[in-house]
């Protein structure tokens, strides 16, 4: 009962958080996802053992001129160009130094630097998207709807009427009824929401029906990593919860899902 309270009494202080940065925007979710995707890209690199080796430790130097570039360019102008360029200073570490590092250490630095900061970023993009006669604050809620939403409602669903198997090697637990009642169940709190403040109804219950398909193969990628290197949680910076990567396994998805969607269906 103890755990329980802990984990409810964290997720309120967590939600809080986002909930207030993202009102606020700016230079408050900005440091928000920054200091997220730090943390986030440090527990990956430290599942691989990675941390304080030079792949990993380039892609932190990366990830900081990364997120001082979505302050001063537009995403789409230099985001390939940093992931060509920090996959040169990779191949440069593992030719200049051969054979200190394996293959499978600067694959796993880039698809890290990747899968956390990167995917991350869209938190941030998200929010600052410019968008003709829309509070863009209303809209960077659906990422946590459809991806908190939809894992409430596959959770809920499945309990009641699950009865065959998502996955049953990786989550045993993990339900096709539940999965499908996730979707519907993030899509009905999308509508419901864009109802109360007056948003598109249908575009924002389809946002949200995409977003939570996303985030349950956020959910699963997460697990299968954990289950490949035989650990419970990424990290315990919160309480009840595990790491940043525990608990924002399905934002990492469904943020560039929703910013996609908002960019070509709501810009």
């Amino acid at each position: 009962m103890k755990a329980f309270f802990v984990r409810l009494f964290s997720g309120i202080v967590l939600l809080a958080i986002i909930i207030a940065a993202g009102i606020l925007g700016g230079d408050v979710l900005y440091a928000l996802t920054l200091a997220i995707s730090l943390i986030g890209y440090e527990e990956f690199l430290r599942v691989f053992g990675l941390e304080k080796k030079a792949p990993g430790v380039w892609g932190i130097v990366f990830l900081a001129f990364y997120y001082v570039g979505i302050r001063q360019w537009e995403l789409e102008e230099f985001a390939v160009f940093f992931l060509i360029a920090y996959l040169l200073v990779l191949m440069a570490i593992y030719v200049f130094t051969f054979p200190k590092y394996k293959t499978e250490e600067i694959a796993e630095a880039f698809l890290g630097f990747v899968y956390v900061p990167v995917m991350l970023s869209f938190i941030y993009q998200t929010r600052m998207v410019p968008i003709e006669g829309e509070n863009t604050s209303l809209v960077f809620f659906l990422i946590f709807i459809c991806s908190w939403g939809c894992d409430t409602c596959a959770y809920a669903v499945g309990m009641l009427l699950g009865r065959h198997k998502l996955a049953p090697v990786l989550s045993p637990k993990k339900s096709i009824e539940g999965a499908v009642g996730g979707i519907v169940g993030a899509a009905l709190i999308g509508y419901l929401y864009a109802g109360f403040f007056s948003l598109d109804q249908l575009e924002c219950a389809l946002l949200c029906a995409a977003g939570a398909v996303a985030s349950q193969v956020g959910d699963l990628a997460a697990s299968a990593i954990k289950r490949n290197h035989n650990i419970k949680d990424y990290g315990h910076l919160i309480p009840g919860h595990g790491g940043i990567l525990d608990r924002f396994d399905s934002v990492i998805f469904t943020a560039p899902m929703i910013y996609l969607l908002t960019v070509i269906f709501l810009k």
